[in-house]
């Protein structure tokens, strides 16, 4: 199985409001969702972004740690353990890392960690199992560049 490996940089946008256009797109395709940052507070403002996208809109999450994280469709957690079986990754701390067993990984990261970015793109290079894009914000709008 190939794995699809996008790398978000965001420069308009905050990271919030990029994560809850991502899982409104994977929920559309019927999938669900696993956030992972391991800061507890970017959790929190992740989580609250999601709960307030709209009355008729809000995306239900939840903690991974948390009882009945299996029901929920967007879960949010320090590791990459998903008790809801989502085939969706969110890294939102900019922080690569190997995550066997799902189908689509999404790394973001600001300008300011596009080195580290950088080294885990070369890192993949050569792999036959990993299908990777870039995308970037321009005027407003994620522009796919490589």
């Amino acid at each position: 199985m190939t794995q699809k490996l996008d790398f978000w940089q965001y420069t308009r946008d905050p990271l919030e409001k990029v994560v809850a256009l991502i899982t409104r797109r994977v929920l559309g395709e019927g999938e669900r969702v696993l956030v992972v940052t391991a800061e507890a507070q970017q959790r929190a403002a992740i989580s609250r972004e999601l709960w307030q996208a709209g009355p008729e809109s809000f995306l239900a999450n939840g903690e991974a740690e948390a009882p009945g994280a299996e029901r929920q469709p967007i879960l949010l957690s320090g590791d990459l353990a998903a008790p809801n079986g989502a085939s969706h990754l969110i890294l939102a701390d900019g922080v690569y890392r190997d995550s066997e067993g799902f189908a689509r990984v999404f790394l973001l990261f600001p300008p300011e960690a596009a080195p580290e970015a950088r080294q885990a793109w070369r890192a993949q290079d050569g792999r036959a199992d990993i299908e990777r894009a870039y995308f970037a914000q321009e005027d407003g709008r994620w522009v796919k560049k490589g």
